[in-house]
């Protein structure tokens, strides 16, 4: 039994020397773990009122977004305010588009006058097409505000036997963008409310906060692994200023 006492005393007087002689690792030390720092030049305390702002959630959306300049600026400084391409949604719709339905490019001024004459003896209305003067002379006769109709218009023309006829587009349809960002922390707003001149203009409201998601099991170690990947918004491309008609036979 005595001797079981004096072995235990001398392993313990062992572990206790190599515990104070740092043979034992039990951990990072300190200098260690302030090398293993990524970019620590970007760390900094936050006051008591700056902390109080991360709590404050907002949600906003900013457009819509006209031009593929304006969507380029735009998340430009979304990405200065903190936030990444996976904070926000782009919500593009296409809108405005004229069409007509109209003649062809008429060859002379006696063809003009018996179009005309045809027209007038059918009560058709018709208008000179104003504005486009590689079409001069064309004649109007209806507008529509999709491409469809205007074909519908031409279908019916056609089937009345009334020919040299054409879809004319008049104005291109506009694509605009809406970037929806659901959550926002108070620096973060803070940061969109400092900017002078944003590129949305007054286009920007507020909505509704999105509640946090719950990662699930697969996601949040994938996180852990640093696999956050951040998507890119297309920006719309421009469109074309006028595609060619669709002409019946003449």
């Amino acid at each position: 039994m005595l001797r079981a006492l004096v072995v235990l005393l001398l392993l313990v007087n062992l572990l206790l020397l190599a515990w104070r002689g740092g043979w034992i690792n039990t951990g990072a030390t300190a200098p260690s773990r302030l090398e293993q720092q990524v970019r620590p030049e970007q760390l900094k305390l936050l006051g008591q009122q700056a902390a109080s702002q991360l709590n404050k959630l907002a949600c906003v959306e900013l457009g819509p977004l006209e031009t593929d300049d304006a969507l380029r600026q735009t998340i430009a400084v979304l990405t200065r305010a903190g936030l990444t391409a996976a904070s926000w949604q782009a919500q593009t719709t296409t809108t405005g588009g004229s069409w007509a339905l109209a003649t062809i490019k008429m060859p002379s001024k006696e063809f003009q006058a018996r179009k005309e004459e045809t027209y007038r003896n059918a009560r058709i209305a018709f208008e000179p097409l104003q504005g486009f003067p590689d079409e001069q002379p064309t004649l109007v006769l209806s507008r529509h505000d999709s491409e469809a109709a205007a074909e519908a218009a031409l279908d019916a023309m056609s089937k009345r036997n009334y020919k040299g006829l054409r879809v004319l587009r008049l104005q291109s349809p506009a694509q605009q963008t809406t970037l929806h960002v659901p959550r926002l922390d108070g620096l973060q707003l803070q940061r969109l409310d400092a900017v002078a001149n944003p590129p949305w203009g007054e286009r920007r409201k507020s909505c509704e906060v999105t509640p946090a998601a719950v990662p699930s099991p697969a996601a949040s170690s994938a996180s852990s692994a640093g696999g956050l990947v951040g998507g890119a918004v297309a920006a719309p491309a421009a469109a074309a200023s006028r595609p060619p008609a669709r002409a019946a036979s003449s």
